[in-house]
């Protein structure tokens, strides 16, 4: 009997020890919601002033690519592309606001279905869920396509990942012969207010944004949707590959990517981060760069548009900062780059963020660039972001005070949600 009342105490007392952790971790999640809030309303609405290089051209192999710090060049340059476009146009994005800038982009899409060019759009339903209605209907024409990837699918509970991830991809096509792809939604907050990088690619390598788009167009469009031509590759090069997540076939090839990059690095690995919530095996690799004297650098934003993001981050920090890897906080405007190079020989550019939900859980891609010159703009480019960054010390970290240590602990297991 005694025995028998010994478990039960124990029993009880884990259950209200486990239900007293999930309630602090509710209370702190909840709290940072709100301070997000207030932060977000006290936040200024207009523009802000970051450094940004002008658009850079570069040959690699037969391509011609550009790369973008700055939403307005980037958008004049897509809205160019779809208004001169004579076959077809593919549109595929996470968000789509319904402001001035979202509606330059529709225009031009109808423009171009009216002029008879077949017109393809993708858009992300959970991610355009505050987006008025009537912004998301479209006219009737022959030439119009469009597809809302769906808020909730069937099999949800069946399926599990595979029927959870968001189409969080970035891509605009013109004629296979103009392509577009990076960080970039599509909104006029995105021009004055964060700091991202895109890519243009003009020349064969288009493929690789052309077919990830007529896969994803041709797995998930209804029945009575025109299905795409599957064109194949004109021609193979390995100097501009794409690795494109795939969540319905578990396939996650951009972690893979990251991780066999860093691995390979021996000199420096600079890595600008919307959201650095790391899986094991990312942190692993960039722990054990830094232990062999690799130039590890780090660039979050100080203050994300997700404050719970932010403080799931800080649980990777120590370890970074103890191994020798540096960490800069970057100011005043949220940085949403995905961007990556290794050795000034190797760079990625793409949609996929370092944390879980993107790593493996949703639709993105990614282009891997293996050229000395486009390694080396990116990390032109990295350089110029640190001017607005400040870099975080381990003795400033070592510093934080008995508060600020209990709420990372208690949101750090949203890490692997986030």
């Amino acid at each position: 009997m005694a025995k028998r009342s010994r478990i039960a105490t124990a029993k009880k007392v884990t259950k209200y020890t486990a239900g007293g952790i999930l309630t602090a971790q509710a209370v702190a999640a909840a709290g940072l919601v709100a301070v997000d809030e207030w932060r977000k309303r006290r936040s200024p609405s207009g523009p802000l002033s970051f450094p940004a290089l002008a658009p850079k051209d570069l040959a690699v192999s037969d391509n011609q690519l550009t790369t973008y710090m700055d939403a307005r060049e980037l958008y004049d340059d897509m809205i160019y592309a779809i208004s001169n476009a004579k076959s077809y146009v593919f549109f595929e994005s996470f968000i789509w606001k319904g402001d001035n800038t979202g509606q330059r982009f529709k225009d031009a899409l109808i423009a171009a279905a009216r002029r008879g060019v077949d017109v393809f759009i993708i858009y992300d339903g959970f991610g355009n869920l505050v987006v008025p209605p009537r912004f998301k209907r479209f006219p009737k024409l022959e030439h119009l396509h469009v597809l809302q990837f769906p808020i909730l699918k069937f099999g949800i509970f069946k399926r599990g990942l595979r029927a959870m991830g968001r189409d969080h991809r970035k891509i605009v096509v013109a004629d296979g012969k103009i392509g577009f792809v990076g960080g970039y939604n599509i909104g006029e907050i995105y021009i004055d207010q964060w700091r991202d990088t895109h890519l243009r690619i003009e020349g064969p390598g288009v493929w690789e944004l052309d077919n990830a788009f007529v896969d994803f167009w041709n797995e998930h469009c209804k029945g009575s949707q025109k299905h795409l031509f599957d064109r194949g590759a004109r021609s193979w090069d390995n100097k501009i590959t794409a690795a494109l997540n795939t969540p319905r076939k578990l396939l996650f090839p951009v972690r893979g990517s990251y991780i066999n990059a860093i691995e390979r690095a021996s000199k420096r690995v600079w890595i600008p981060s919307a959201y650095f919530i790391p899986d094991s095996q990312i942190q692993d690799a960039l722990l054990a760069a830094a232990h062999r004297g690799v130039d590890v650098r780090i660039l979050v934003p100080e203050k994300s548009n997700h404050l719970i993001a932010d403080w799931a981050a800080r649980s990777f920090y120590a370890e970074l900062l103890e191994s020798g890897a540096q960490l800069w906080l970057y100011q005043d405007v949220m940085i949403h780059a995905k961007t990556m190079t290794v050795d000034g020989r190797w760079s990625t550019i793409g949609t996929a963020n370092i944390d879980q939900l993107s790593m493996t859980g949703n639709y993105e891609i990614n282009l891997q660039i293996t050229d000395r010159e486009q390694a080396a703009y990116l990390e032109k480019v990295f350089l110029e972001d640190l001017t607005n960054a400040r870099e975080m010390s381990l003795l400033e970290w070592e510093s934080r005070g008995a508060f600020v240590r209990m709420t990372e602990r208690l949101v750090r297991p949203l890490r692997y949600i986030l």
